[in-house]
């Protein structure tokens, strides 16, 4: 389905890509080809002085704000190098932007993304990042949950594994939202907000 329109404050929010996740292999887009995408939407949406968010995972040092649950896959252990939770350098470096850092899969919960939202007024916002069927699939149920119209760009995001992606892309997001690609957004975001 196509995109059918972006709020006038739809903002962007960038899941994940930092220095300690984008370099892991991804499927069916690469990091690199995530990044570039990101990077020429984030551009678009700081032209038009629409907001744009960047989403951190990061842990203290001694792992005191790991989520604690049980679970049957094994998660890994011991200290992240220094610089893997920092935000890309084709990404960073904009004062404008709006830094979130998150300690859980979804950039909702335990962060203050909702207020900064929607003290600025969004009702929209247009999805990006790593991975598909984690963080971004749980930033879209919430961001769904909080009452916002949520756009999915299919192309800027990715997965370690491919069939994960294809089912949040093809099952749950159209329950979510809206799915489109990186030329479909920019496309609308010309039509729709001047410059």
């Amino acid at each position: 389905m196509a995109l059918t329109t972006l709020d006038p404050r739809t903002a962007l929010v960038v899941i994940d890509l930092q220095n300690g996740i984008l370099g892991l292999p991804g499927q069916p887009h690469s990091g690199p080809e995530v990044l570039a995408r990101t990077v020429e939407l984030a551009d678009a949406f700081r032209a038009r002085n629409l907001p744009v968010v960047l989403v951190r995972v990061s842990f203290a040092a001694d792992g005191a704000d790991v989520p604690p649950g049980r679970t049957e896959q094994q998660r890994g252990a011991g200290a992240f190098p220094e610089g893997w939770d920092l935000v890309v350098d084709e990404l960073s470096g904009h004062p404008g932007d709006i830094l979130v850092t998150k300690h859980n899969w979804g950039a909702f919960h335990g962060t203050d993304l909702d207020v900064q939202l929607r003290r600025r007024g969004v009702t929209q916002i247009v999805l990006t990042g790593v991975a598909t069927s984690i963080g971004v699939e749980s930033t879209a149920r919430a961001a769904y949950e909080h009452g916002y119209h949520v756009t999915l760009v299919t192309d800027a995001m990715t997965d370690s594994d491919p069939e994960a992606h294809r089912g949040s892309v093809e099952r749950i997001f159209p329950r979510l939202g809206e799915t489109g690609t990186t030329a479909d957004v920019l496309e609308l975001l010309a039509k729709t907000h001047a410059v």
